[in-house]
């Protein structure tokens, strides 16, 4: 566990509703589904099967929302962002691409009525999200990521430089893809409001609870923890990046990469109304990603990765993060004051799509959302909870595979595609003669 950032140090952790009064295991329990891992995969999972009326029992080693759920920028855009859609039909196959395409496509509706059904309070906003376009050549691309997406029942446009200053308040885009169904929210609010809606319909939730073993047991499977175990029909891990123990070699089928998010003092009415006047999410448009969005309290949550000496050295963070969003909004004219500031971590696969692997008959394990966020972990859960109800393989919106490792330069490509991108960045808007930001 030492690789994970104080839980603590988070704003969600200081903001979020209150955590449910969650036990831990004791004793000896029955279970039709055992999940480990309380994030919104795990959640989601445990919350479909519930409705159904399966005896499911859900186990997370410290408290809902403690992983990458709890962490994230929250965020809440239900794309994909490293690959077109054409990109993924040819990746994954037919059937298996228009599958995942629709749920990821369609998962901020999910997450909607969630929200709404069980009256999860989380901050949630659907203003939408705007990826602009930071230079002239980027617009053609947008145009035809507008037209994918709107060929698939997403509701997104291309829009023109004037009508990005207008959502965004920033004078520096050439426009962008704006997704109307895109939203922000308490990340760690949200997850623990999952956990209530699982006891709500009668599934069982467990804290401080940490798998340390999966063992064969006559014709199911015992599921260990410290203090009591769970016998189960069926397992399912969703650990994510949080993985630790459980399973031989399962944390070995990602890499991680890690993130970093930071919010500022909470800014005046006067001023949000010129700097993201109508509380949407931005995406800036390079390649080097820095996201921003308000929360409930008007404090600016922006997020990046860690490159050389950002991420490691917090003056050094602190000025790049201000300087961007400086450079992005000049009507903020004052200097920023970042508040909090914390890491999450991200089970990063070559493909950047989640994988099912079958662990053994009756379990499985679902690892590298590659920081996919919030739509995918909520959609995820429907996906197991079919496989749990016996949905043919063939039928899932993910095919089920053999566990493997992740190759070893995934410790160090996805570092090397960041720089790649932000020197790819650097050159296009000098031929174009698009203005760089500082730090570029």
């Amino acid at each position: 566990m030492a690789r994970f950032s104080p839980f603590e140090d988070s704003l969600w952790f200081a903001t979020a509703a209150p955590a449910p009064d969650l036990p831990s295991l004791q004793g000896e329990h029955r279970a039709d589904v055992c999940i480990v891992g309380g994030g919104y995969t795990g959640l989601t999972t445990a919350l479909t099967l519930a409705k159904q009326g399966v005896k499911v029992m859900l186990l997370e080693a410290q408290q809902a929302g403690f992983g990458g759920s709890g962490r994230n920028a929250g965020h809440c855009t239900p794309t994909f962002t490293h690959f077109s859609l054409p990109e993924l039909r040819r990746l994954l196959g037919e059937p298996w691409a228009e599958r995942l395409i629709r749920r990821q496509t369609q998962a901020n509706h999910q997450v909607s009525a969630m929200i709404r059904d069980y009256h999860i309070d989380c901050e949630w906003q659907q203003n939408g999200y705007l990826q602009a376009a930071a230079r002239p050549g980027a617009m053609k691309l947008i145009e035809e990521k507008a037209r994918q997406y709107n060929a698939v029942g997403a509701h997104t446009e291309a829009v023109d430089a004037a009508q990005a200053e207008r959502i965004s308040g920033s004078p520096r885009f050439y426009g962008g893809w704006f997704h109307h169904e895109g939203g922000h929210l308490n990340p760690l609010g949200y997850a623990r409001g999952l956990a209530r809606a699982v006891g709500q319909e009668g599934g069982e939730v467990y804290c401080a609870s940490p798998v340390s073993e999966v063992k064969k047991q006559g014709t199911a499977w015992q599921v260990i923890t410290p203090q009591g175990h769970v016998l189960a029909d069926k397992v399912i891990f969703a650990t994510g990046a949080y993985t630790v123990a459980g399973w031989p070699q399962l944390e070995q089928s990602f890499r991680i990469m890690r993130v970093f998010v930071a919010a500022t003092q909470p800014l005046d009415a006067a001023l949000r109304s010129k700097v993201l006047p109508l509380n949407t999410t931005i995406h800036d448009g390079r390649g080097d990603i820095y996201v921003y969005k308000y929360n409930q309290q008007g404090r600016i949550v922006a997020s990046m990765f860690p490159m050389g000496r950002r991420g490691r050295e917090m003056n050094y963070t602190h000025q790049v993060m201000s300087d961007r969003l400086c450079w992005l909004h000049p009507a903020i004219g004052q200097p920023l004051r970042w508040d909090y500031f914390w890491y999450g971590e991200l089970d990063m696969q070559q493909r950047t799509i989640p994988r099912l692997y079958q662990l053994a008959p009756g379990v499985v394990a679902l690892t590298g959302l590659s920081g996919r966020g919030v739509p995918t972990g909520s959609m995820l859960g429907g996906i197991l909870a079919e496989w749990a109800l016996d949905m043919p393989a063939s039928e899932l919106a993910l095919k089920i595979e053999p566990l493997h490792k992740a190759p070893f330069w995934m410790g160090f490509g996805p570092q090397l595609t960041l720089r790649y991108y932000r020197a790819r960045d650097w050159l296009r808007c000098r031929i174009e003669g698009a203005a760089l930001p500082p730090h570029a």
